[in-house]
C-alpha cells in the first residue's frame, strides 16, 4: 500500500479492545482485532494490550507503522479531547485522568487523537453509514453502559467542558438512567420479570426462542429507552437518532414497546420527521469512527473528508 494510506481505529470499552485498520475511503482493511479491555488493571497494563492490538491489526495486512497517517482512539466514558486524557470513568477505574493519546503517541511516533466512543460511532455512521450527510443528529450506545453524541451543523457538540451528552447518571426512578439502559440493565429487567439472574446476550438468545419473560424484559427496555430519546429529540429536533452497541443485536425484540412510548412523548413535529436507525456499520462502527478523528481536523468532517481524501 501507498505511504500514508492507512487510518487506525481503537473502540476501547469497558469489556473489550476492538483496533482496525481502514483506509481512506473508510473501507475496512485486513482483519480487526478483538482482545478483552481488562477494566480493572492498571493503565500501563491497558496501553500495552491497545499496542498490541494496533500491532496486530497492521500484521493482518502486512504493513507497517510508517504507511499510517495516524491512530484515533473512542473510549467509554468523559474525556477531554484537546488534552488527551481520559477522565472519570466508573468502567475504566485506573485510567482516571490518564493521558492515554501522550502514551501511545510516544510509542509509535504518529499523531494519535481521542475522543468518546459515542461520539466516534456517530462520528462513522454520519460520514459512512445510517445518518450520511447528515447535518443534525444524535446518537446512543447501547452496551456495557450508556453513551450519548449529538452532532448539530456537521460539528460533534463537546460543549464547554467536552462533556457534553454525559447523560448516563441522569437521575432516573431509584437510581440513574444507565440502571435500566445498559448490558446491566437488561439483566436487572430480566430478574425483575423471572427471578433469575442472566446475561443481556442470554436474555436475548431466551427471546429469540420465543422466551415470553425474555420478550417481556426487552419490551420494558425498549419503553424506558424511549425516555432519553424523547428528551434529546424534543430539545434538539435532529433529523437522524442512530441506536448503535452491542445490545442493537436486540433491536427486533425492543424497537417496538420503544416506538410506542415515542408516539405519546414527542412533540408532533419531530414526531413524523425524525427518524430514529439502527448503526449500519455494526460493531465496525467504534474503531472506524475513532479512524475518522485524524481526518476531522478543524473542520467540519464531511468538509475535511472531502479535502484530504
Amino acid at each position: 500500500m501507498s505511504l500514508k494510506k492507512l487510518l487506525i481505529g481503537v473502540d476501547l470499552g469497558g469489556t473489550k479492545i476492538m483496533t482496525g485498520v481502514i483506509d481512506r475511503e473508510g473501507n475496512v482493511c485486513g482483519t480487526p482485532i478483538r482482545v478483552p479491555t481488562g477494566g480493572n488493571d492498571h493503565a500501563e497494563v491497558i496501553v500495552q494490550r491497545i499496542i498490541g492490538s494496533i500491532e496486530q491489526s497492521l500484521n493482518t495486512i502486512d504493513a507497517n507503522i510508517s504507511e499510517v497517517l495516524g491512530i484515533g482512539v473512542g473510549a467509554t466514558g468523559p474525556v477531554d479531547s484537546l488534552k488527551g486524557e481520559i477522565l472519570e470513568c466508573p468502567q475504566l477505574p485506573n485510567m482516571h485522568f490518564f493521558n492515554l493519546r501522550e502514551a501511545i503517541q510516544s510509542h509509535f511516533n504518529i499523531p494519535v487523537e481521542l475522543n468518546n466512543d459515542a461520539n466516534c460511532l456517530i462520528l462513522a455512521e454520519c460520514i459512512y453509514g445510517a445518518a450520511k450527510d447528515k447535518k443534525n443528529v444524535v446518537g446512543f450506545t447501547l452496551g456495557t453502559g450508556l453513551g450519548c453524541a449529538i452532532v448539530l451543523n456537521q460539528n460533534i457538540f463537546n460543549g464547554a467542558t467536552g462533556t457534553a451528552a454525559e447523560i448516563w447518571p441522569s437521575p432516573y426512578k431509584n437510581g440513574i438512567i444507565e440502571d435500566y439502559i445498559s448490558g446491566r440493565g437488561v439483566t436487572r429487567l430480566f430478574r425483575e420479570v423471572a427471578g433469575k439472574e442472566r446475561s443481556s446476550l442470554e436474555v436475548y438468545q431466551l427471546a429469540e426462542q420465543g422466551d415470553k419473560e425474555a420478550l417481556q424484559a426487552w419490551k420494558a427496555f425498549g419503553e424506558h429507552l424511549a425516555v432519553p430519546l424523547a428528551w434529546t429529540i424534543n430539545l434538539l429536533d435532529p433529523e437522524v437518532v442512530v441506536l448503535g452497541g452491542s445490545i442493537t443485536y436486540a433491536y427486533d425484540f425492543f424497537k417496538a414497546s420503544m416506538e410506542k412510548m415515542l408516539r405519546k412523548w414527542i412533540c408532533p413535529i419531530p414526531a413524523e420527521k425524525t427518524r430514529i436507525v439502527k448503526a449500519t456499520l455494526g460493531d465496525y462502527a467504534g474503531f472506524i469512527g475513532a479512524a475518522c478523528l485524524i481526518i476531522q481536523n478543524n473542520n467540519t468532517y464531511y468538509e475535511n473528508r472531502r479535502s484530504i481524501l
